[in-house]
């Protein structure tokens, strides 16, 4: 069984979909197509490169995506050995990713885990 992938549900609400509801078709598009990209590499075992996916901390990964004029941010974490479970999205407006992103991408893997 190779790699898959799912969005974290957290209090009734899934916000990776809240995210991608919000861009436009194109952009959700290319969003997936990411995903999938990332997915077909780990099954063949290679290592994304930095520019497709980065490790940020306590086992949160970005999965980063560029569109015409503005950039986006997937955050992620391993759940298991082949599942990888994406917490939410953003729009990055600085050069680095925020740390409020990364402790929410904290936050709601250690509630899916029944940690605190």
């Amino acid at each position: 069984m190779g790699f898959t992938y799912d969005f974290a549900e957290v209090n009734g609400k899934v916000p990776m979909i809240e995210f991608l509801d919000a861009l436009t078709i194109k952009e959700r598009a290319k969003i997936f197509a990411y995903i999938d990209k990332l997915i077909e590499l780990k099954n063949q075992g290679i290592q994304p490169k930095e520019k497709l996916s980065k490790p940020l901390a306590d086992g949160i990964f970005e999965l980063r995506v560029s569109f015409e004029n503005r950039i986006s941010r997937s955050l992620y974490f391993y759940e298991g050995k082949q599942n990888i479970l994406f917490t939410h999205g953003f729009v990055k407006k600085d050069p680095k990713t925020p740390k409020g992103e990364i402790d929410r991408a904290i936050s709601i893997c250690k509630a899916l885990r029944g940690e605190r």
